[in-house]
């Protein structure tokens, strides 16, 4: 008896509840039928009251925000505003005037297919600006806001290197602008060569054929003409159309397929191909002049049309490194499922569905998957993937499908149609389902499952937009491994798709970091940051003197009391001629009467006169053209690393190098890199042991005439005349680019120095010691500007830790 009472009582609980709960209460009906029992609450809170309903002074805090007329009027005005846009542009008779706050924020609220939201001035944002402006110090840089780094005065190193060894950071390279190649490959190839150092034909057989088919992407030095003796624009990700590797005979060889030789009817080379190249935007303008002015040349010669496109404003570029990058792309990139069972593997694999990704181990892991390899996928918008993974019930087939049939036929497609959307964008590239459309969907599924059903609801209000989609086409890129650095993605996909993957990315536990912290990130795993370690190319100039016109502007503001010494924005790279002008003479006493001082101030009118050699086959190049001795920088006596220049003309070329502290010492930004004798070695190391300190200094009165400004408003060095100061004066050799990030496990600085005078360093650090007890690391010395002590410091050449076919073109 007591079980049937039970099952009846379950019976009405669980079948009557739902179908006699009332959709909608009547107020009066319901205080009517409860009158009884309010009447008698009424008088036992009066009761407690003593019959004072008025609210205590403490408690009346913002109770009457309600009725602020101020507020009521600018939301009366924004809300007659807004309807004013929606409904079109007011006519001339009404004198109600937009306010461009209002037209701001509807700006900045729209997601167009294309293109930046631009200021008064024509500075473009990026499509997170009102995500960064929020929470970064925005700057504007290179005809862009963008945000420099979190507020404050510049700290926080810590935190973000944590972050980057335990978590994920992800920033937005939207700033990188794509330029498209189109025409036959031979004269594709032909302008590569023509224009990158490394070329591609420089790689080997199986990387040259992995980035022909678009398997993999390049790294390069992007020059005007005939590299690396050209001016150097700036460093460029380039990347082939996918497409399969031509038949060609196997007498046939590598040279041939640059399309100098016979006519492009040749059906190795008749398709047209494909190729992007990712320019900073600091240096876009100049890149794309001079890849049109290649093309032109082509068509000049050869009579090939090759096509020439920027395509700003229609693809954007995330980049998210970290130890946990991998899992947060997991989480995130879901492949549209497919119904097909006759698509490719690879496809298939693509589109797999959510229960069969749960099976592959780390589709994204960084072991099984190459460097520098492009990753095709179709995939689902995040914003559709519950945020608990064991929940299937909110993603479902229907959730994923669009008003049209774009999706269906996308995955039913081949393979080089998947990359056909991406590749084609200027032709059909849909932007996201808007977000209220989304959460009226999610509210009506809700409901539904409570079994609720409002027939007062109304779908919502849509733009004018004509199609939308709920997947969205991108290729992940993956960078080069470089060490024990953490592996980083690229993720290359819509401008119009930004705004959705940046909010998954944030709010899945990625950290947004900044220009600052980014050069910081770059800084810790040894990489250069474009442009700030590049001073052979303008960008660097033209950064440079903007830093260095702020900081005087600061300087200015203070008291002259106060006020720092005045140091060298950019460094005086021309000052290293003068230690290599010394050097040469065998240390002999420089006058100005003679020739020789003469052609030390030759190249004073320029910043950087020279090249950066970053690759090995740069170095030969420009040994061949500028000077008549070689000789070679070795880290063993049967192995060489790298040439190094004997007799110049005047002509510098620079290696980067790593340094490392010996046991003390920070270099900053700027610092001066300096020879050192075998007494200062000597001395600084055993001063280090014993616990002493600046044992090698210069007088306090020649730090801040180390460098004198001229008249012109360059900086030249201040050659010593008085026995006292030629006795602590110590020659330049190079400069530091980035100095220490605070947090670091291994401090590392990076500099620039002259490869002369490091192999004669070296030549000299050697002499008598056995093979064995040679160190590759060169013993300098490094000064702050600002400081009177010379530090004692490892230099590392980075072209010696690279392989035989390694360079040095990666960069942050």
């Amino acid at each position: 008896m007591a079980s049937s009472g039970n099952g009846n009582n379950n019976k009405k609980r669980g079948g009557g509840l739902s179908s006699l709960a009332p959709r909608e209460i009547s107020v009066q009906k319901f205080s009517e039928a409860r009158a009884a029992e309010l009447e008698s609450l009424h008088s036992i809170v009066s009761e407690r009251l003593n019959k004072d309903f008025r609210s205590k002074r403490n408690q009346r805090r913002r109770t009457n925000a309600y009725t602020n007329q101020p507020s009521k009027k600018r939301n009366i005005k924004r809300q007659r505003s807004e309807s004013l846009l929606s409904i079109g542009q007011p006519s001339s008779s009404q004198e109600t005037k937009i306010p461009r706050r209002v037209k701001r924020r509807l700006e900045l609220k729209g997601n167009p297919e294309s293109g930046f939201s631009t200021t008064g001035d024509g500075t473009k944002r990026l499509r997170t600006h009102v995500w960064h402006a929020k929470r970064f110090s925005m700057t504007k840089l290179w005809g862009f806001h963008l945000p420099l780094g979190l507020h404050g005065g510049g700290r926080g190193s810590r935190d973000i290197l944590k972050k980057s060894r335990q978590g994920v950071l992800v920033h937005d390279a939207s700033y990188h602008i794509a330029v498209q190649l189109e025409g036959p490959e031979g004269s594709l190839l032909s302008i590569l060569n023509m224009l990158l150092e490394p070329s591609p034909l420089s790689h080997s057989k199986e990387v040259f054929d992995s980035i022909l088919t678009g398997l993999s992407y390049g790294n390069a030095m992007l020059y005007h003409v005939e590299p690396p003796v050209s001016q150097v624009i700036a460093p460029v990700i380039y990347m082939w159309r996918p497409s399969q590797l031509p038949k060609r005979n196997v007498e046939e060889k590598v040279g041939d397929c640059v399309g100098n030789d016979g006519p492009v009817s040749n059906g190795d080379h008749a398709d047209s191909r494909k190729l992007w190249l990712w320019i900073h935007a600091s240096s876009f303008s100049e890149g794309y002049a001079s890849l049109k002015l290649a093309c032109q040349k082509q068509m000049d010669e050869t009579g090939v049309l090759v096509d020439c496109l920027s395509l700003e404003g229609q693809l954007a570029k995330l980049e998210i490194f970290g130890t946990k990058a991998s899992q947060l792309l997991q989480k995130t990139i879901h492949p549209v499922p497919s119904s097909s069972e006759n698509s490719p593997s690879i496809l298939r694999k693509c589109s797999m569905g959510q229960a069969e990704v749960k099976n592959v181990v780390e589709p994204y892991k960084e072991e099984s998957i190459s460097s520098c390899a492009i990753l095709p996928r179709f995939v689902i918008d995040p914003r559709l993937i519950p945020n608990n993974p064991c929940d299937d019930s909110t993603m479902s087939l229907e959730m994923t499908k669009t008003k049209s049939t774009e999706s269906l036929e996308m995955t039913t497609s081949t393979e080089a149609e998947t990359f056909k959307c991406l590749w084609d964008a200027n032709c059909e590239l849909y932007p996201p389902e808007e977000e209220n459309i989304l959460c009226w969907e999610k509210h009506q599924s809700r409901m539904k499952s409570f079994c609720i059903d409002d027939p007062a609801d109304e779908f919502p209000k849509i733009s004018s937009r004509p199609r939308s989609s709920r997947s969205c086409p991108l290729l992940l890129l993956k960078h080069k491994q470089l060490g024990d650095t953490a592996t980083g993605w690229s993720l290359i996909l819509p401008l119009s798709w930004v705004k959705v993957f940046w909010n998954t990315f944030v709010s899945k536990g990625a950290q947004a970091i900044g220009q600052r912290e980014k050069r910081w990130v770059s800084c810790d795993a040894g990489l250069p940051f474009f442009p700030s370690d590049f001073p052979d190319c303008k960008a660097y100039s033209s950064l440079k003197m903007s830093e260095a016109a702020d900081l005087e502007e600061k300087a200015q503001r203070r008291p002259l009391a106060v006020r720092p010494s005045r140091i060298p924005i950019p460094p005086p790279w021309s000052s290293i001629h003068v230690t290599r002008c010394v050097k040469e003479s065998s240390d002999q006493k420089l006058t100005n009467g003679e020739t020789s001082g003469v052609e030390i101030f030759s190249n004073v009118g320029k910043l950087f006169d020279g090249i950066v050699a970053r690759t090995p086959h740069s170095l030969p190049t420009f040994l061949q053209t500028f000077t008549n001795r070689v000789e070679t920088i070795q880290e063993d006596e049967t192995k060489a690393r790298a040439g190094i220049l004997q007799n110049s003309d005047n002509k510098l070329c620079l290696v980067r190098v790593l340094l490392h502290a010996f046991k003390e010492g920070s270099f900053e930004e700027g610092a001066v890199v300096c020879a050192p004798s075998l007494a200062d070695v000597s001395l600084l190391k055993s001063g280090c042991s014993e616990g002493e300190e600046e044992r090698v200094t210069i007088p306090q009165s020649s730090v801040s005439c180390y460098f004198q400004e001229q008249p012109s408003g360059t900086w030249e060095l201040n050659v010593p005349e008085d026995t006292h100061t030629k006795q602590s004066h110590r020659w330049p050799i190079g400069f530091v680019t980035t100095g220490f990030v605070r947090g670091s496990k291994k401090p590392t600085a990076e500099a620039l120095c002259d490869a002369v005078l490091l192999g004669r360093l070296r030549e000299e650090q050697w002499k008598g010691k056995d093979v064995k007890r040679r160190k590759k690391e060169i013993y300098v010395l490094v000064r702050n500007l600002r400081s009177c002590a010379y530090r004692l410091a490892l230099a590392t050449i980075v072209l010696e830790q690279q392989d035989a076919s390694g360079d040095d073109v990666h960069c942050f």
